[in-house]
């Protein structure tokens, strides 16, 4: 292994201000050198050309055995908090956290239910749905209303409901709280601080989805889940652990992550008014004004590569085993990429769609396609429906390092 990159100014999430504005920070390191090892152990690369073919380079892993550490992984944490209840459990065969072979079979499956096009015949539905809550919120005389809470939320929450054909009488509630704590288990500090209540909320959820798998197969309807349940390629069907990993998956990814996409998107436009009346007052700007939210704030921030194989970078030799973090937040805002105005909003800009927001190569977000359907209905059709809005109170941010977000963004709607 070469020398290590010279030591520079690392990520510091506990800096006064770093959730307000991770991409400052972001700037400093990116700027300092290309690789950084932060001091929790994985190393970090920030810019577009080093994320962008990392994402893609084979002789890579996403699977955690994989690591090489004295330190425990995520998944020898939670297995650690679960021994004193039980055995752990199976091995993840969700598509996230899986390799090739297995992964390219079982990807194949799903996307056989799961088609861009598939997607787009929902599209009308996600427009009513949008509608119908902007009107309950046209009524409530322009006091604040949290936009998490009242749109961020519910749409997606019901889009990935209605796909899946998920069984109603749900507390929607209670599942976004089990989603929430679930998805902590990707930010290494909540992991350590709430792994007990991540692993319950987990074994809870996939409770609750297989006994939703189990009521349909007793039923013919035409659905994502059943279209999963049916899926076949050859002679090939999925398992039944990979079917309920991956249902758990597409049900937590379907909505988690929007919401973040919705608020974001939002929030940005409300610092941006320029931006905001441009958008309002021209609907062909929403497929690519979305494009340019996840650029300038993406909802998922990192994504990990484990080195099978050494490879070289800058004159830096990662070995195997080594984990490397891309910081998807810092490549979308690349002057390396993106041009002296990557640190400007612009919905008119003509890259924008190469963000990698949605990661790259074999593991390129499968649910892509409804997520930028989802922003485009929602953001576009509020701030045309309220082209006045503006901030009713500090938006509580959810302070994820990996998954960014809202929890509550209050606004008031004119």
């Amino acid at each position: 292994m070469t020398d290590a990159p010279p030591e520079v100014m690392g990520l510091n999430p506990f800096a006064p201000g770093f959730f307000d504005d991770p991409y400052a920070q972001y700037a400093e390191v990116r700027a300092a050198h290309p690789i950084h090892q932060s001091p929790l152990g994985p190393w970090l690369i920030t810019r577009w050309d080093d994320v962008h073919a990392l994402l893609r380079r084979p002789g890579t892993s996403v699977e955690e055995r994989n690591i090489v550490t004295d330190a425990p992984t995520r998944a020898e944490r939670l297995a650690e908090v679960r021994m004193a209840g039980g055995p752990s459990p199976e091995r993840s065969l969700a598509i996230l956290n899986i390799d090739p072979p297995d992964h390219t079979r079982i990807r194949r499956l799903v996307s056989k239910a799961f088609t861009p096009r598939a997607v787009e015949r929902i599209r009308a539905r996600a427009g009513e749905l949008v509608d119908e809550i902007l009107d309950g919120l046209a009524e409530r005389d322009g006091e604040p209303v949290d936009l998490i809470a009242e749109l961020a939320f519910p749409l997606p929450f019901a889009v990935i409901n209605e796909m899946l054909g998920m069984p109603g009488g749900r507390d929607s509630v209670h599942l976004r709280e089990l989603s929430h704590t679930i998805t902590q288990a990707l930010d290494p500090i909540l992991l350590m601080q709430n792994g007990p209540a991540i692993v319950a909320a987990a074994d809870e959820m996939r409770t609750i989805i297989g006994e939703a798998i189990a009521w349909k197969r007793t039923r013919g309807d035409d659905d994502l889940m059943m279209a999963m349940i049916r899926a076949e390629d050859e002679g090939d069907v999925l398992s039944d652990q990979e079917l309920r990993e991956n249902v758990m998956l597409l049900f937590l990814a379907g909505h988690e992550t929007t919401v973040n996409l919705i608020g974001n998107g939002t929030n940005a436009l409300l610092d941006h008014p320029d931006q905001r009346t441009a958008l309002a007052a021209d609907p062909s700007l929403d497929t690519n004004a979305v494009e340019e939210l996840l650029r300038w704030d993406s909802p998922v921030q990192f994504s990990r590569r484990i080195m099978l194989e050494p490879v070289e970078m800058h004159g830096h030799t990662f070995a195997a085993g080594d984990l490397v973090m891309t910081c998807l937040g810092a490549a979308n805002r690349d002057e390396g990429k993106f041009g002296p105005t990557a640190g400007a909003l612009d919905l008119r800009r003509p890259d924008a769609r190469e963000h990698v927001s949605f990661g790259s190569g074999v593991h390129h977000c499968l649910g892509a396609a409804l997520a930028r359907l989802e922003g485009q209905e929602a953001i576009g059709r509020l701030v045309r429906r309220f082209p006045g809005i503006e901030r009713g109170g500090e938006p509580v941010h959810n302070q994820r390092i990996v998954l960014r977000g809202y929890d509550e963004l209050p606004v008031s709607l004119t």
